[in-house]
């Protein structure tokens, strides 16, 4: 985590929406220890807070209005007492598979509430100094390739024909990593479309007004503090519940797929390095943790680390699943003098020591 910020900078008021959440819960110790003012909206959704109240892990210096991003009185309310200077925005709807279903339940939350975030600013005159967003590597879609002649590539959204086939890489080529200031966005969610076109958004409105932007793609995020009962919040902790129960952990299509596991005290880092940093140039940047990881390697340490059977390949498949996807995070590195602390194996240990700690927690 991040230590306090030179007095100059622990200041002012900042804005946190959606930030009753794993992440936000994460970041607000250190928003207190760097901004005079706290305030949180979030509508305590019972998907993610089941009891309907407070998280005990938001620290006791943040003021928590619960209300809804998508309606219009929710600004008049907050802005009507609140003058931020920051506003950190990570209310979204998430779930990939989810947003399939639910699209239009992704698209109202994630780009009707970004835009009457911006309305209520613009309707009460108070234009923040930054906003930060945190947006997904899910607008990427599946991402560059490279073939054998050394081109890269994107190949699109993989077929129901060729998954069948269990054709699960694209032939004669090797994917490479995820890169803001290269990689072309082509989301293949509608979750995906959505946090691209957050992006999208905030950048034409920002940019009108003089507005700083930081936009943060962050990769998939797990560790203490994420819910247990969401059923599309990442898969380490399923995983960990599955083992828990000593039951063999079932992967996906080969297991050889790749993701970037980046532990949520790394991602805490980054938000609030986004929300001090001095300088700030406005292009996407990208929040992992520097390398890649197989689905196999993360089942097979979590089935250590419970003494559970073997992970076992299943050669089924999700609608919208990419290949690969890991992040190129030098940008943030030199940009936010940001870097990853937490390898795979060290994340694992804290999450699972942290379910542990539970109470009433189940195995799956």
């Amino acid at each position: 985590m991040t230590t306090p910020a030179p007095e100059t900078q622990a200041q002012g008021t900042v804005l946190v929406t959606g930030g009753a959440g794993f992440i936000g819960c994460a970041i607000s110790s250190d928003l207190v220890a760097n901004f005079h003012r706290v305030v949180v909206v979030d509508n305590l959704h019972p998907q993610i807070h089941a009891s309907g109240e407070r998280p005990v892990e938001l620290h006791e210096g943040v003021e928590l209005v619960v209300a809804d991003i998508t309606d219009a009185q929710t600004w008049d309310k907050v802005l009507a007492d609140a003058t931020p200077d920051v506003v950190i925005h990570l209310a979204a709807e998430t779930g990939t598979g989810q947003s399939l279903q639910e699209s239009t339940r992704h698209a109202h939350v994630n780009v009707v509430g970004t835009t009457q975030l911006l309305d209520g600013l613009n309707r009460h005159g108070k234009l923040p100094r930054r906003i930060v967003l945190s947006s997904s590597r899910a607008i990427y879609g599946e991402g560059p390739w490279v073939d054998a002649e050394g081109h890269r590539f994107y190949p699109g959204q993989r077929t129901s024909a060729t998954l069948d086939q269990g054709q699960w890489d694209f032939p004669n080529a090797v994917p490479a990593a995820m890169k803001a200031s290269e990689t072309f966005p082509a989301p293949v969610s509608v979750y995906g479309a959505t946090k691209l076109a957050q992006e999208n958004i905030l950048q034409a409105w920002a940019k009108s007004y003089g507005v700083e932007t930081v936009i943060l793609r962050l990769q998939n995020v797990y560790g203490p503090g994420q819910s247990l009962i969401n059923p599309y919040t990442g898969i380490m902790s399923l995983f960990c519940r599955m083992a828990m129960g000593g039951k063999s952990i079932p992967l996906y299509e080969d297991g050889e797929v790749r993701r970037d596991f980046v532990l949520i005290e790394d991602v805490a880092s980054a938000i609030v390095a986004g929300a001090l940093a001095p300088n700030v140039q406005g292009e996407p940047m990208d929040i992992g943790s520097g390398e890649f990881q197989t689905i196999g390697t993360a089942a097979r340490i979590i089935a250590a680390h419970y003494g559970a059977p073997e992970p076992h390949v299943t050669g089924q498949y999700r609608q919208g699943d990419v290949r690969h996807a890991w992040a190129d995070v030098e940008a943030a590195k030199a940009t936010l003098g940001w870097k990853p602390q937490y390898n795979l194996e060290q994340g694992i240990e804290r999450l699972s020591t942290w379910i542990s700690a539970q109470p009433d927690v189940q195995p799956y």
